[in-house]
């Protein structure tokens, strides 16, 4: 059992340890990631992921003392093998140990780990620490709304919350919300209950958008919960739908001290989400990956930007499928350089170092992708001349741009996602100069939407292709929306977890 420091002027000091293991993960990517794909931080030096304790420090309280344990974050990829699991579980227990007595813990994780050979990983997580803490100590959980919620990860934590947009520009507003709930619950002496409700639908996180309708007021509805007495947080998951898993689905918890109100909020949200499920669409015009080079080449405007959605490496994709390159290099408007495109990005070490080597405008020969994802694409033979050369970017380490025709290719050493303008400049690349430009997301950033003359969605091949019901799955709970169609009604009775400890 811990308790708060008490002093003697009657003062109350909480220590609140943080920590985590953050990624999504499909299981459709033959890439599995390895210690090596995360950022590990350990003590103070994760104070940079935390801006939101800047100093550690929660707003103007002087009563708190946090205490950073480890946490590991990598971007989107296939399964975490399990011996980098187990390195990075173990290393964070121990760090958990020693930051005992707790009375607080913020469980930094995304909800979307798949481990090889582990169907809830952050369930294993969650109950690997409350054994070490103990049943008094308060569990709070800030994550992405593609997490996929489990009965063991609601029997572990005490109280939930999750992001509320998408794209997810309320992130760190987010993570700092879990933190103030985790105080309220230790101000007030709350054990919160928990109610938890499947839904049996699992969409791509491309479809429901919170920037479009449905989507838009599902989300928004959130709001009138929040004002309901009892209720300290609803939370609602759309889910993450690459996990060939029985967990995969969207899902409803709502935290509070009053069971019928919680009970009543959740089955409320869950039924608008399940009533709403058939009008989830892509928020742009979507086809396969001829149809959007088609259009694009038709318009007038400038760019035109097409999501590689199927390679997308901020959902789990290799992001080293070179498909769209080499159909963008087959059109003659192209070829000639009467139309450019700019291709955001297909990884090459060794086509990197040839470019190093050679030197910013001279001509290459060099092969790209498919060594990531060997299962969606073959490598990529292009020639063209060295147009920009970066040394040591943070996440994709050395970076080339191969301008072969009228296509420009960023190549980075690592594979690499791109959000913002800003990492197109420092390329000597201007992405509102260009006719066509092609990213490896889904959904695109307000800063590309705001930019885009024309959006367009490819269902492209790779390891986290839109196309779900197109997918093998073997291992999700049916039946499922879309997958099952037909599904009737489902029962979204929620299940209530009592308080833990107290």
């Amino acid at each position: 059992m811990t308790h708060p420091v008490i002093f003697s002027d009657g003062a109350i000091m909480y220590r609140i340890g943080i920590g985590g293991i953050a990624i999504e993960s499909s299981t459709f990517s033959p890439l599995h990631s390895t210690l090596d794909d995360f950022r590990i931080r350990a003590g103070d030096a994760m104070q940079e992921m935390y801006p939101y304790l800047p100093d550690w420090t929660y707003r103007d309280r002087d009563d708190i003392e946090f205490v950073p344990c480890y946490k590991a974050r990598a971007i989107p990829g296939g399964q975490v093998t399990a011996d980098a699991y187990q390195t990075m579980k173990t290393e964070l227990l121990d760090r958990v140990r020693a930051a005992l007595p707790l009375d607080g813990f913020f469980f930094d994780v995304h909800g979307a780990m798949s481990v090889v050979g582990m169907d809830d990983a952050e369930g294993d997580l969650a109950t690997a620490i409350r054994e070490i803490v103990g049943p008094e100590c308060i569990l709070s959980a800030g994550m992405d709304l593609h997490g996929n919620i489990t009965p063991q990860l609601v029997s572990q934590i005490d109280v939930f919350t999750a992001y509320r947009e998408a794209p997810h520009i309320d992130a760190m507003e987010s993570k700092e919300r879990a933190v103030t709930h985790l105080l309220h619950c230790l101000d007030t002496g709350t054990r919160p209950y928990r109610a938890w409700v499947r839904i049996p639908v699992s969409l791509q996180g491309e479809r429901t958008s919170t920037f479009v309708e449905p989507g838009k007021t599902v989300y928004g509805k959130l709001k009138e919960s929040d004002a309901v007495e009892g209720v300290i947080d609803p939370s609602l998951w759309v889910g993450y739908t690459w996990a060939d898993q029985p967990r995969n689905s969207a899902t409803v918890v709502v935290t509070g001290t009053d069971v019928d109100a919680i009970t009543g909020e959740a089955e409320k949200i869950a039924r608008r989400y399940w009533d709403a499920r058939e009008d989830f669409q892509y928020g742009v015009p979507t086809g396969s990956v001829d149809w959007t080079i088609d259009e694009a080449l038709k318009s007038d405007g400038k760019p035109v930007i097409i999501s590689d959605a199927g390679d997308n490496p901020t959902a789990g994709g290799a992001g080293d499928v070179p498909y769209m390159v080499e159909r963008l290099l087959a059109r003659e408007e192209l070829r000639s350089g009467a139309k450019t495109a700019v291709v955001a990005a297909v990884p090459g070490a060794e086509a990197v170092q040839t470019c190093f080597a050679a030197g910013v405008g001279q001509e290459v020969t060099v092969t790209i992708g498919g060594v990531l994802d060997p299962v969606n694409a073959s490598p990529l033979e292009i020639t063209g001349t060295v147009h920009a050369l970066l040394r040591d970017d943070p996440i994709g380490g050395d970076v080339a741009v191969v301008k072969s025709c009228g296509v420009y290719v960023i190549v980075p050493t690592r594979r690499r996602p791109y959000h913002s303008l800003a990492e197109f400049e420092v390329l000597d690349l201007r992405i509102q100069e260009h006719d066509i430009f092609v990213v490896k997301l889904g959904y695109l950033h307000p800063e590309y939407r705001d930019i885009a003359s024309v959006a367009l969605m490819a269902l492209s091949p790779g390891g986290v292709n839109p196309d779900t019901t197109s997918l093998p799955y073997q291992r999700v709970q049916r039946p499922i929306y879309p997958l099952d169609p037909d599904l009737a009604d489902p029962d979204l009775t929620p299940r209530v977890f009592d308080p833990i400890g107290g």
